[in-house]
């Protein structure tokens, strides 16, 4: 089962390395990876496999959206299939 993870904020030390230590803690694979900053804002979005986990989606939503509200950014995830039916042309 493959996951979206958005990140978006002002740009501060450490988002990418919380962000990553919170999915290796729970047994989710980084399967590909972009981010940029663009003048003080950070902006980053993953597709990860979360097959390995045992958390429900819902849950690692709001604990995701957690660890964004403490590191002052918004996280937001999504399963892949529905992202890939909302951005269809």
């Amino acid at each position: 089962m493959k996951t979206i993870i958005t990140v978006v904020g002002k740009d501060t030390v450490g988002i990418i390395a919380k962000i990553c230590t919170y999915l290796a803690n729970n047994n989710i694979n980084i399967c590909d990876i972009t981010q940029t900053t663009m003048q003080g804002y950070f902006n980053m979005m993953m597709l990860v496999d979360t097959s390995a986990t045992i958390k429900s989606h819902d849950e690692l939503a709001n604990e995701l959206a957690s660890v964004g509200h403490e590191i002052g950014v918004e996280i937001k995830t999504q399963k892949e299939e529905i992202f890939d039916m909302m951005h269809r042309i």
